[in-house]
């Protein structure tokens, strides 16, 4: 639902967290020249203005909320359940622990020394939705950003794309550390938090439901899950009759270069095409959004009623249907290039060296590329095929329901890159197969592949160094 992908949906460096440090404490506070002459002996042309693109989309993957506070405030009142009524809001408010456990993530960097220690020591009491006002101002809570009156009450809330795809390495508690951008947050329970919002009456009108509903729907889903389309198309209900099976897993957001699809449809684009499709239907943001496609009223139903396929900056896009005029600026098409170019500057992580078998995993890569067939599909370091890399249910032996509700009816081949950082929650777009073992053993009987008892242990062992 529209309101609920880039909260959610739909979409990070491990070996690259050192790099992102490093990246943050040299080349974004100044003193880029002093590195790049110790590696390269001068600066040239290039070299600025890759880092210029990379500091600015990392502050619009981090920072730029596109003026969605409109909706996740202005609108829906999210900020009012956050502060709670002793603060001026709705409810009992949201407090750190109550936070932690939706799965937001905290940024210890941006929380002062003295702050962390009186955390540590037990002073601060994080049952106090205070406490998280006091985190909002400090710009401490992963991908959510709140808007102040001069009197320090909280006016508004808006999210950004860090909110979905980024986490923390837990450094300082459970949910709590340095930031891993990319990384998809797999605790993030998205819809539970959209059904805190007091006000859902826009919600339940776009999809023509009652409060009972869509509220089942949305706590529905789970932790790490969201329905990109609910918004477009109203399926809210998935093969095994519960709204989980209708939601999808949060992606990644690094190693996307060198790839074309990376949603779990096919058809869709490439991720300067979701980029723009998340900002402005999914995060409520204020920008300009073609897709003829979603014209189409026997495949997309609600986005076709709505005019979702020619959105103009407006308040409540993806929600609200598109009005005749743009009622603000666009503040996500210029955002577009320097958040692409970060994403696919992102590196990949690399698993730990102790979190699989390395025998066993050489092993198994044998297998991959010879009888296992895997590396036909997934190719090289890209993990998926090159060219359009999509193919038909029928081809992988599933059903076809979430490729029906992409525009070519096919499923992505998803990239087997870092599968530590995204396998807390099952693996294939649903996460129907618990472990990488019942995902071998599907393709075993799919293709008929006969591989033994062995030659699966190895595949899962180098599956996992990937």
């Amino acid at each position: 639902m529209s309101v609920l992908r880039k909260l959610a949906v739909p979409l990070t460096v491990a070996g690259g967290v050192g790099v992102l440090l490093l990246l943050g404490g040299v080349l974004f506070n100044g003193t880029v020249s002093a590195m790049i002459n110790q590696s390269h002996g001068r600066v040239g042309q290039p070299d600025l203005r890759t880092m210029r693109l990379v500091n600015e989309g990392r502050n619009v993957f981090r920072g730029d909320t596109f003026g969605d506070q409109a909706v996740w405030g202005g609108v829906l009142g999210l900020h009012k359940a956050i502060e709670g009524a002793k603060l001026g809001g709705v409810g009992p408010g949201v407090s750190p622990k109550t936070a932690l456990a939706l799965g937001l993530k905290v940024d210890s960097a941006r929380i002062p020394a003295k702050v962390a220690a009186a955390i540590k020591a037990g002073k601060v009491n994080l049952d106090d939705p205070k406490v998280t006002l006091a985190l909002l101002k400090l710009n401490a809570v992963v991908g959510v950003k709140g808007f102040f009156n001069r009197g320090g009450t909280l006016s508004s809330v808006g999210i950004t794309c860090a909110l979905c795809h980024s986490t923390v390495d837990d450094s300082f508690a459970p949910g709590i550390g340095r930031r891993l951008d990319g990384w998809p947050n797999q605790d993030l329970n998205v819809g539970a938090i959209v059904a805190a919002a007091p006000n859902l009456t826009p919600l339940e009108q776009s999809l023509g439901v009652d409060e009972a509903t869509l509220k089942k729907v949305l706590l529905g889903w789970g932790p790490g899950f969201f329905n990109a389309e609910l918004d477009l198309d109203g399926k809210a209900i998935g093969p095994d009759g519960t709204p989980h099976s209708a939601a999808t897993r949060i992606p990644s957001a690094f190693g996307k270069d060198g790839q074309n699809l990376h949603t779990w449809e096919g058809g869709w684009g490439s991720v300067t095409y979701w980029n723009a499709f998340v900002a402005n239907l999914e995060m409520h943001g204020m920008g300009n959004f073609l897709d003829a496609r979603l014209d189409d009223k026997t495949k997309f139903p609600l986005a076709a009623a709505a005019g979702f396929g020619h959105t103009l900056p407006y308040v409540g896009e993806g929600v609200l249907p598109v009005p005749a005029k743009a009622q603000g600026p666009d503040l996500i098409t210029e955002a577009l290039r320097p958040l692409d170019f970060y994403e696919h500057w992102l590196p990949v992580p690399r698993p730990p060296a102790n979190s699989f078998n390395h025998a066993a995993a050489a092993r198994g890569k044998i297998v991959f590329d010879g009888v296992g067939r895997c590396s036909s599909c997934h190719m090289g370091s890209l993990g998926t095929a090159a060219g359009y890399n999509a193919v038909k249910p029928s081809q992988i032996c599933i059903d076809s329901f979430q490729a029906d509700r992409g525009p070519d009816g096919t499923y992505t081949i998803a990239p087997l890159q870092a599968l530590f950082t995204r396998s807390k929650r099952g693996f294939y777009h649903d996460g129907r197969f618990k472990t990488l073992l019942a995902v071998v053993n599907h393709y075993n009987g799919c293709f008929n592949l006969g591989l033994s008892a062995r030659q699966k242990s190895d595949l899962v062992q180098y599956l996992k160094s990937r």
